[in-house]
């Protein structure tokens, strides 16, 4: 007989286990291999940021499964659940559901009153479910939730020399330089001028994603610039070292090759790293990544909201 499911806040200093766990019961070799990464940016980097709530299900001593939630920081009203894990042996047998319970009670304790199985940006590991992970689609919608969004992302190959992805940027760069654009590697010097240019241009979560690639081991940042005045950026790894993005450029320079220059540079900072292939997420305009990228559609998203009910 199966000993009964406890749940319990996790403390950091269980961060090892939970990555164990992760590595385990995500299905798909690509997060699976991400699990630090994920974990990390998920719980201790958005923790810094935004309150976090680490949740773990036990049978007996053993953790079966993790929740990782939080409050959106724009939004007080607002809880995202931004990681469920289970170990392939125990679904299917109420640890999901369990975890997700008290995890809607623990935002509701802050004020929560709707409740997004969603990405959190700036620090969020995928823009929601992953249809491929069915069990989890099945279990949102038996839980209540709805499905309100669907989202991308776009998969760059950098296996091989001659991809369309490592197309060489040299010629663009000499025509940008002729015009007087320089393109270049951001530094931690830069970051005040980026991240204003992020928020003032594009808004949203775009500010604390860049400040999340500059600087960072296994992250990066690439500018283009004119007379000391910004035109566009692009950026990878500030959630997971294989994703690219976010990136903008100034609408007085769309156009100009700048967007696709600034791509292929950061392409080729994740090809340097030994990365065969990088995920251009959640992503908008796709006939620009698949002209500039070859890029392709492959990760499909559904996500999913529910209002809690009032006490």
């Amino acid at each position: 007989m199966d000993a009964e499911i406890t749940i319990s806040e996790l403390t950091p200093d269980l961060t090892p286990a939970v990555v164990r766990l992760c590595e385990l019961a995500l299905d798909l070799p690509e997060d699976a291999t991400e699990a630090a990464s994920i974990v990390d940016v998920l719980w201790p980097r958005a923790g810094a940021d935004r309150p976090v709530v680490a949740l773990g299900a036990h049978r007996g001593t053993h953790l079966v499964g993790v929740l990782l939630c939080s409050v959106s920081p724009t939004d007080p009203g607002v809880g995202h659940v931004d990681l469920v894990a289970v170990l392939p042996d125990q679904r299917r047998r109420g640890v999901g559901r369990a975890l997700l319970a008290r995890a809607e009670a623990v935002l509701a304790e802050r004020g929560v009153t709707e409740v997004l199985l969603a990405g959190n940006p700036p620090y969020y590991a995928w823009p929601g479910i992953d249809v491929r992970y069915t069990p989890a689609v099945c279990a949102a919608l038996a839980l209540g939730y709805r499905q309100d969004r669907t989202a991308w992302n776009m998969t760059a190959d950098l296996s091989y020399d001659e991809s369309p992805a490592l197309r060489p940027t040299e010629a663009a760069e000499r025509r940008l330089a002729e015009r007087g654009i320089t393109v270049r590697r951001a530094e931690p010097a830069d970051l005040p001028a980026l991240t204003a240019f992020a928020r003032a241009t594009f808004g949203g979560a775009w500010d604390g994603e860049v400040a999340g690639s500059v600087g960072r081991a296994g992250a990066g940042c690439h500018l283009a610039e004119k007379d000391g005045e910004l035109l566009g950026f692009a950026a990878y790894g500030s959630s997971r070292p294989s994703w690219f993005g976010p990136m903008g450029t100034a609408p007085a320079a769309e156009g100009s090759g700048i967007g696709g220059v600034l791509l292929r540079r950061c392409l080729r900072d994740q090809r340097a790293q030994g990365l065969d292939r990088a995920q251009i997420g959640w992503v908008g305009p796709v006939p620009f990544y698949s002209g500039s990228a070859g890029a392709r559609i492959e990760r499909v998203f559904f996500l999913y909201r529910r209002t809690l009910a009032v006490a």
